[in-house]
């Protein structure tokens, strides 16, 4: 078999994989531009769907509820897997294969397993499920993958910077901050979208501790349930979609550029 047939067999696969993963989604939004009720029924170009969607009070309700309890608990998933990643790369080698082990258990583990143990350790403390369980809990399934963000960061950086900030004076804590903290923002930034993609995204977890408060996935699958499915979910979707390619699209840029200026 000759190299360029190889090359157009590899290209072929990628496009086949490409269009069943996106083709339905480009369905989804072009449907989501008309008032039919059913998928697939073409009843007119509209906004109906957009304009039900910005008065549906549950829906905006669930959509905020989302995006408090991503960015709070992304937010800590950062501080904690910067300071945990950071922590473990200077740790000895049996030491640092052990912590990593650790904090990749709740990645590796069934996400089911992983809400049913949150469930009974909230119900042992006593704690009402809501806020607080919601919080803990996406903070302990995302740091993990803050770690992973962070620690390329760490093996590119200069082994002796910490040790020269400490030469010059500073405090451990000020070197930390002040010398390896600023080098470590892009592996923390691409940590935290991830952990905010996830936890906007979960719903397993977020289904066994939520109590009363409900997120995009707890309402989409409470909605399916009880009335079906609604088609302003075509509009719900379609807006989540373009909003996390928007974000993609920014971050490969914002990379990029820096690359360059690096090479510069």
């Amino acid at each position: 078999m000759s190299r360029n047939v190889k090359s157009g067999l590899i290209w072929a696969f990628v496009g086949i994989m490409l269009a069943v993963m996106y083709i339905p989604i480009i369905i989804l939004i072009i449907y989501s531009f008309t008032g039919a009720k059913a998928l697939g029924v073409w009843s007119g170009f509209s906004f109906e769907l957009y304009a039900d969607l910005f008065t549906n009070e549950s829906i905006i309700e669930a959509f905020k509820n989302s995006i408090v309890l991503a960015f709070v608990s992304s937010l800590l998933a950062t501080i904690l897997g910067t300071t945990a990643a950071v922590g473990i790369f200077y740790m000895r080698k049996w030491k640092k294969t052990s912590a990593n082990f650790i904090a990749n258990i709740t990645m590796e583990n069934a996400e089911i397993v992983t809400g049913v143990t949150f469930m009974m350790f909230f119900l042992v403390l006593r704690m009402p499920y809501g806020w607080v369980t919601l919080i803990i809990a996406h903070t302990m399934i995302t740091t993990p993958y803050v770690i992973l963000s962070v620690t390329p960061k760490l093996s590119q950086l200069n082994p002796n910077l910490y040790e020269a900030g400490l030469d010059l004076g500073a405090s451990p804590i000020k070197s930390m901050f002040t010398v390896i903290v600023p080098q470590l923002i892009p592996g923390m930034l691409s940590g935290f979208v991830m952990a905010f993609a996830l936890s906007f995204d979960d719903f397993i977890v977020s289904k066994f501790v939520n109590g009363s408060v409900e997120t995009i996935p707890v309402y989409l699958y409470n909605a399916l349930a009880k009335r079906g499915v609604d088609p302003t979910l075509r509009a719900l979707s379609s807006i989540m979609f373009v909003a996390v390619l928007a974000v993609l699209i920014a971050l490969n840029v914002v990379s990029a550029r820096r690359k360059k200026v690096v090479v510069k």
